[in-house]
């Protein structure tokens, strides 16, 4: 917990250093003040109410997701008390403003109705409004692990950073940042299972001691049906290295008869089931993702 507190710190200061410094009595007040239903516009370096269609979107961004479900629940807080929070922009040579942090925020304005927004203006460079759009995202934990990764190489590849200096930015140690970036090495359908939230970062570091791509897919899919933990991920794909390319995972292959019965089961279901048979004994798998689903699925197998 301590650590916790200590890296929230470490991030806040980056942020902070990123930013030229508001006037006194600017930010924090102007922050809580301008709500979009109800503050007066008015025009300065520390804040004011901008149009929506006058921010656009950053295509450089490190965010590159946005849950539905919880867009529409902060929608529904805004419409019911305002923006409280200002969105950080900086002027476009085009005109209006380009989002630096808080697009999130932007989106659900939008879909509550919203036609004006309380905005920070910036002046930051390109690299500059990048780096503080991955701080503030991490300081949010709003990016997903390979959003992360994503993002640290662009700093390395883009803006000269090392990884100390990465490290240094987030408030982070170099570790973290060396294993965010060893994600990247994964074949592009592991990466997409991760983004889905159907594998953790820790299921990706483990697939990537098997060292055969096609072994890692392959048993990617198989941690994703039979929801192995990371350490069982971890020992299946260490024995998939030294069975070598190939070979991973043969001696369970499951028969058509297996694989025919776990779609039929599922379809019945209306579950994701799992059929582990080892010479006719074993036993069944069945997936629930919340306390209602489950009463469902207790009355279906319960049923005269």
């Amino acid at each position: 917990m301590a650590e916790t507190r200590k890296s929230r710190r470490a991030l806040g200061r980056g942020l902070d250093a990123l930013l030229p410094s508001t006037p006194k009595g600017g930010e924090g007040k102007t922050g809580a003040a301008l709500s979009a239903s109800a503050a007066p516009r008015r025009r300065s370096e520390t804040g004011f109410l901008a149009k929506v269609e006058e921010l656009h979107p950053n295509r450089g961004q490190p965010r590159t997701r946005f849950d539905d479900e919880a867009l529409g629940e902060l929608s529904d807080s805004i419409r019911e008390l305002g923006m409280l929070e200002p969105i950080l922009v900086r002027r476009r040579s085009e005109g209006g403003y380009e989002i630096v942090a808080g697009e999130r925020r932007w989106r659900a304005a939008q879909r509550a109705g919203l036609f004006e927004v309380p905005v920070f203006v910036r002046e930051l460079t390109e690299h500059k409004a990048f780096e503080a759009a991955l701080v503030e995202n991490l300081q949010r934990e709003d990016l997903n692990p390979l959003e992360t990764a994503r993002a640290f190489q662009r700093l390395i590849d883009e803006h000269d950073r090392s990884q100390e200096a990465v490290a240094k930015l987030i408030g982070k140690d170099r570790s973290t940042v060396a294993n965010a970036l060893r994600l990247l090495k994964l074949p592009d359908p592991i990466m997409d299972l991760i983004e889905a939230r159907e594998l953790s970062e820790g299921h990706g570091r483990a697939l990537l001691s098997a060292g055969d791509r096609t072994a890692m897919v392959e048993l990617a899919r198989k941690a994703v049906a039979q929801d192995w933990s990371v350490r069982e991920t971890e020992r299946r794909a260490r024995a998939a290295a030294r069975e070598g390319p190939g070979k991973a995972g043969a001696a369970d292959q499951k028969s058509p008869n297996v694989r025919d019965l776990e779609s039929r089961l599922s379809k019945s279901m209306g579950t994701r089931v799992t059929v582990a048979d080892r010479k006719g004994k074993g036993h069944l798998k069945v997936a629930f993702s919340s306390y209602d689903e489950l009463d469902r699925l207790l009355e279906i197998m319960t049923r005269g």
